[in-house]
């Protein structure tokens, strides 16, 4: 079963759960990747200037059949595109066919002293209308407060490697202080899906591994983000709503954590 949760970043539209990641995937596989993501009741897809796939997944959104409004569309500067923040926004909104983004991210810190000017390029952007809502990737709750020090601006989200590995509780709750989501990224990719643990909460829902750790991320308020360019993989990923982890099983996948 599919369901459309979200959560309220302040752009008008709620910022679904589970979005499709389209990092490394190019070309035709893309637009396929992107239909088969739409016709399975995703909302949200993922890209990036940075990425070399605007154009196609503009293309399947212009003939997908769903509407725009209804689809929450996410994309990145990169740091190197510092000095050439219109012409990346407008190039972006140009390939993806599309007025306006749901959701623009500078996609990694660039050098110290152009992170607060590209900030505010950002944030000038949203007053526009040209995106509803503006954020980072990759950024450290210690570079994320020289931003809002600066400025007085949140950022909405903050796009990280998110795994089970890598799971940093003292980060999250920084992120949910400042009212900021986290959003993760390459979980089933860097995630050994043989683990015993996830294998034995798998198997006590009739589920995978791979669901495990999406249906982790949600019950953690963390936004996830899983790539595929299989069909059937991508219904997968997002049927993840039938199950709930309990409270142990939740400290079981937490626990593997080797973040000191």
């Amino acid at each position: 079963m599919t369901e459309h949760r979200g959560i309220d970043i302040g752009g008008g539209k709620p910022l679904p759960m589970v979005g499709l990641g389209t990092w490394n995937v190019t070309g035709e596989d893309v637009g396929r990747s992107v239909r088969a993501a739409l016709a399975a009741g995703y909302r949200h897809i993922d890209t990036a200037y940075g990425y070399q796939n605007e154009a196609e997944i503009g293309k399947a959104l212009a003939d997908c059949g769903v509407d725009r409004e209804e689809i929450f569309l996410t994309s990145k500067i990169p740091p190197r595109r510092v000095g050439f923040e219109r012409e990346t926004l407008e190039r972006s909104l140009r390939q993806l066919r599309t007025d306006y983004l749901d959701l623009w991210l500078i996609h990694a810190p660039p050098a110290p002293e152009q992170s607060v000017p590209l900030w505010k390029f950002l944030t000038a952007a949203r007053e526009e209308g040209k995106v509803r809502a503006v954020g980072v990737s990759n950024y450290s709750t210690a570079q994320i407060d020289e931003l809002v020090d600066a400025t007085g601006i949140v950022p909405a989200v903050n796009q990280i490697k998110w795994t089970p590995e890598l799971f940093d509780r003292r980060r999250m709750e920084e992120s949910h202080e400042r009212g900021i989501v986290l959003e993760g990224f390459s979980a089933i990719r860097l995630t050994d899906l043989n683990d015993p643990t996830l294998v034995k909460v798998a198997n006590a829902h009739s589920v995978t591994p791979a669901q495990v750790i999406l249906r982790w991320h949600i019950q953690h308020d963390v936004v996830c983000l899983p790539r595929s360019v299989r069909e059937e993989r991508i219904r997968e990923n997002i049927d993840i709503w039938d199950f709930e982890l309990s409270a142990d099983e939740l400290l079981l996948v937490d626990v593997m954590s080797t973040v000191v």
